[in-house]
């Protein structure tokens, strides 16, 4: 079963902008900022380090917690009172968006490859947000104190596909409670669509290994020994395999389900079986050399391709206001498609 970060049992008045927190033994002594940015990761840590320092959370007995590293205690409830939405920082701006569905709650987008869902170093401008504070407008209503869609998941800049992302508070609020269940309660389901190197020995498996960020490269994620990581869970079905010239196997097309959703998680279990996306030049690097057994339009569409290919094709959820099952699927975008056009010989 996958693991839940969750250490808090939230009781939320969204149109007040307050949260009432009752801590549980699995938070009793970690740091107050530790605690809420486990229970909302939707909010930063240095934003939650920021509103603890602004007066903004009080223990039971209404004694404000000012200090960021202070160590909550067994029986402690603890109030926070947001401050009210104020401009929206980053600033929306018109980027065109394929929109799959769309109500006062929440927006659903398939998102191209190459944009960044959320502003960060070295992408300022041009992401997602920017694009969804632009298409929604003064719809939004202040999540953390600031007008901007609720992030509740995110897709790498260079995987395609489906991605949902809350309007409102008790949207946002619904949202992050299912993705943090990783869908154990039968509620989300998540569905990629991925072409790896090689023939898996098994039509389907489970990938069990638990990541953290890699000590040598910052910039990547690595497998780790289990108390070492998060831990992560990938389920994979192999729809076809696809051979060389020489009738050898040389390239496989998966669906892939996740049970956790941890970041490059697919990229990197994947690779850990020794079996990378194609195209993935962060883990699969070592696997350039094998492009040259592809057939020449296959070569072709790799080059395009540019990216890893990998593309959220499924998203399912119940609506967090509605209750009422929503379930979405996207088609295989142009590159990929033509990858593997390429593959079948085409």
């Amino acid at each position: 079963m996958p693991q839940t970060p969750s250490a808090l049992e939230p009781e939320i008045e969204p149109l007040e902008q307050t949260l009432s927190l009752a801590i549980d033994e699995a938070a009793v002594g970690q740091r107050l900022d530790r605690v809420l940015a486990a229970r909302f990761p939707d909010f930063s840590r240095s934003r939650w380090q920021a509103l603890i320092k602004d007066g903004t959370v009080q223990d039971h007995t209404s004694r404000v917690l000012e200090d960021p590293g202070h160590r909550v205690k067994r029986g402690d409830v603890l109030a926070i009172v947001l401050p009210e939405a104020t401009a929206a920082e980053p600033l929306g701006e018109d980027i065109p968006l394929t929109v799959v569905f769309e109500d006062a709650h929440l927006i659903v987008i398939d998102k191209p490859a190459g944009l960044v869902v959320h502003p960060g170093a070295g992408h300022h401008t041009g992401t997602l947000v920017n694009a969804l504070i632009h298409h929604c407008g003064d719809s939004l209503s202040g999540i953390g104190g600031v007008k901007r869609p609720g992030i509740v998941h995110r897709l790498d800049m260079d995987t395609s596909g489906l991605l949902v992302a809350a309007k409102t508070d008790a949207a946002h609020q619904g949202l992050s409670a299912q993705f943090q269940s990783h869908g154990a309660d039968g509620r989300l389901v998540r569905s990629y669509t991925a072409i790896c190197w090689g023939a898996l020995d098994r039509a389907k498996g489970v990938i069990e290994a638990a990541l953290a960020r890699s000590k040598i490269n910052r910039t990547k994620i690595a497998v780790v020994r289990p108390a070492a990581g998060r831990h992560a869970v990938t389920h994979y079905v192999v729809d076809e395999t696809f051979a060389d010239a020489g009738n050898r196997p040389i390239a496989s097309l998966l669906d892939l389900q996740l049970e956790t959703g941890r970041t490059h998680q697919i990229r990197v279990h994947m690779a850990h079986i020794g079996h990378p996306l194609l195209g993935d030049a962060t883990y699969g690097a070592g696997f350039n050399t094998r492009a040259l057994r592809l057939s020449e339009p296959a070569q072709v569409a790799l080059i395009a391709l540019d990216r890893q290919a990998l593309h959220a094709r499924v998203l399912g959820f119940e609506h967090p206001v509605t209750g009422k099952a929503l379930r979405f699927e996207s088609e295989l975008p142009g590159d990929m498609a033509k990858l593997l056009a390429g593959l079948h010989g085409g």
